[in-house]
Parts: structure tokens; C-alpha cells; sequence
């Protein structure tokens, strides 16, 4: 198989739910950002939008709605991560779910790619379909109507490094 940086990258990134309690740098966060803009979208549309939250009392706030949805309230879904990016998308495009989630693969291989931990957070969809989530799109100036796709937390991270799980052996079907 054919190997590079970009592969490499692919192959080692893994979920990070521990973090440093320190601010990634705004270089950092711009570089995860652009990446994020440059992920495929159906005919080009480019649906989705990046909303990068740094502010503790904000995160504090998605991470307590997170929770309530998850039916873990006094959890901290987010992990302590002092960067979350959430990405909406033009839910008037049937590609809505997809092309926000490509953005959100770009920029966690993005963070790998630097040497940031990330992960995955869902339960935005149901964060921003109640009021306080509608309230804090208003409070944003973000008008339209956009679906929550899911988050991107980032930060340093506080793990060891991951071992990746062994490949299943049907994961991939070849038809020549």
C-alpha cells in the first residue's frame, strides 16, 4: 500500500476524552478551522458553518444541555476540552448531515495532523432544536435555518498515546 503524512495521519488519529487544561494557540485553532472549510460538500454548496467556542462559561453551558440530553446531567460531555467547535449545516440541503460531517472528519485529522487531541461530540441536532439553543444562535447573530451536526472539541491531550483496534477482517468487499 502506498504511505504518506496524510495516511499516517488517517491511521493514527484517535478520540481524545482527557485534556490539558490550557488553551490551544489561535494558530492552531485557525489551521483546524480552514480545514474544516475545505471538506467535499455536495455540489459545492458548502453548507455547513464553523462556530469556534473558546469562552468557559459558553462551553460550560453546551456541555450542561449535552448532558440533559444524554440523560447524564452533572456530567462534563465534553470532557474538559477548552475548544469546541460546533458545526451547523443548511438543513434546507438534503446533503445537510453529510457535508457537516466531512468538515467535522477534516479538521479532527487537522488537530491529529498538529498534535492536538479531538473528538466527536454528538447532540447538537437535539441542543439547538430547543429554545436555549435557539437563544444562543440569536445571541450569535447566526440567523437561517441550520441543523446542529455535531461538535468538534479540542485540545492538548492529557492520555497516552492510543494503540488503534485491529481492522475487522470484512470491512472491505472488492467487486472487479
Amino acid at each position: 500500500m502506498i504511505k504518506n503524512e496524510t495516511i499516517e495521519t488517517i491511521k493514527k488519529r484517535r478520540s481524545c476524552r482527557a485534556y490539558k487544561p490550557v488553551q490551544i494557540t489561535d494558530e492552531e485553532l485557525d489551521t483546524v478551522l480552514d480545514a474544516g472549510t475545505w471538506a467535499p460538500t455536495s455540489m459545492g454548496k458548502q453548507s455547513p458553518i464553523l462556530v469556534s467556542v473558546q469562552d468557559k462559561e459558553t462551553i460550560a453551558e453546551l456541555s450542561r444541555v449535552n448532558a440533559e440530553i444524554f440523560g447524564r446531567p452533572g456530567t462534563d460531555p465534553f470532557y474538559g476540552a477548552p475548544t469546541a467547535i460546533l458545526v451547523l449545516s443548511d438543513a434546507d440541503r438534503v446533503t445537510c448531515v453529510e457535508d457537516g460531517s466531512l468538515a467535522l472528519g477534516n479538521m479532527m485529522n487537522a488537530a491529529a495532523s498538529i498534535g492536538l487531541g479531538s473528538c466527536w461530540i454528538h447532540r447538537a441536532k437535539e441542543t439547538f432544536e430547543r429554545e436555549e439553543g435557539k437563544a444562543l444562535l440569536e445571541k450569535w447573530g447566526i440567523k437561517g435555518n441550520y441543523r446542529g451536526i455535531g461538535y468538534c472539541i479540542l485540545g492538548y491531550s492529557a492520555e497516552a498515546e492510543k494503540t488503534p483496534a485491529p481492522r475487522k477482517t470484512d470491512y472491505i468487499t472488492k467487486i472487479k
